[in-house]
């Protein structure tokens, strides 16, 4: 056996991705269109009956409108080749795209919160009926997005992203609707601003989530569904395997993981054969396509290690 082997396996699928990509691409544009004609709708609904939660969803839903676009933006740009410059290509535009939509999410939720707490010292009247009837064309929308979108939330993560923004968008569409039954039928018009901020809340949940994960991805950490010492463990079982080191995990963007590592082995098993069944079990438990594995001689000491 050699000093040393590795072995690198990027495996995705071309054609079958192509083809999931133009879909996600389709479903994505029709749910921003939808989106963004309803957002405009409400910022007139909002401005014509004088709701603030109207207003609210509608900058949710602006919000939503971005995230979509930067969505697309990303999903079109992830698939530009990659050059010597930037060996993995533009897949992190992706993640790029999710940091600047949480941290406009966050913006839009201060700026309704401290409207809302100027409102509720004094609330305006508000025109139940109307908003009623834009809220619930605004939960129709959602809906609709909702359903284009759930083909696509548990194949890809961008898409997922995507799929709980339309949620969060309905959800205020129903905190919308609630606020205006209740200034329709009661005349509270303190139900407004309390809507909207409840609906400021979803926003800056959704936000923290989407923060949390994209700058988890950038800081290379391990994905979340993945269980590193699991992994290590079942990559130590192998037969012919003496020692796993140097484990690393991370994503490169949504839906795709890498991991690299050292294995020390036994003269026993060949190279070519222990590295195929080490592929096999990362693709078979873990769903790890991109893998690179660099084999060496049980007694092997590689000098320099820092990691």
């Amino acid at each position: 056996m050699t000093a040393q082997a590795s072995s690198h396996v990027h495996a995705h699928g071309p054609a079958a991705a192509g083809l999931d990509r133009r879909e996600h691409r389709r479903r994505l544009a029709w749910t921003l269109g939808l989106a963004a004609v309803y957002m405009l709708a409400e910022v007139v609904g909002g401005l014509w009956t004088g709701s603030l939660a109207l207003l609210a969803d509608a900058g949710h839903m602006a919000s939503d409108v971005g995230a979509l676009a930067l969505s697309l933006f990303a999903l079109w740009l992830s698939q530009l080749p990659a050059t010597d410059a930037r060996t993995y290509g533009y897949h992190r535009v992706e993640i790029l795209a999710a940091l600047a939509n949480g941290v406009a999410l966050v913006a839009v939720a201060l700026v309704i919160v401290i409207e809302a707490v100027e409102r509720l010292a004094d609330p305006p009247a508000v025109l139940g009926g109307p908003m009623l009837v834009v809220a619930a064309g605004g939960l129709v929308v959602n809906g609709l997005g909702l359903w284009i979108l759930n083909a696509g939330r548990d194949s890809n993560l961008n898409m997922r992203g995507a799929w709980l923004h339309v949620l969060g968008d309905a959800l205020g569409s129903v905190g919308a609707l609630t606020a205006g039954a209740l200034v329709w039928a009661f005349g509270w018009n303190w139900a407004d601003p309390v809507a909207s901020v409840l609906i400021a809340a979803l926003v800056v949940y959704a936000s923290w989530t989407l923060l949390r994960e994209a700058v988890g991805v950038l800081m290379e950490g391990a994905p979340g569904h993945i269980d590193v010492e699991a992994l290590r463990r079942t990559l130590a079982r192998a037969p012919g395997v003496v020692s796993v080191h140097d484990l690393h995990v991370w994503t490169i963007t949504s839906g795709m993981v890498a991991m690299s590592c050292h294995v020390q082995s036994t003269e026993a098993t060949s190279d070519p054969e222990l590295l195929d069944a080490l592929h096999g079990l990362l693709r078979e438990h873990f769903g790890i396509d991109h893998a690179t594995i660099q084999i060496e001689p049980e007694h092997f000491e590689e000098r320099g290690r820092v990691c």
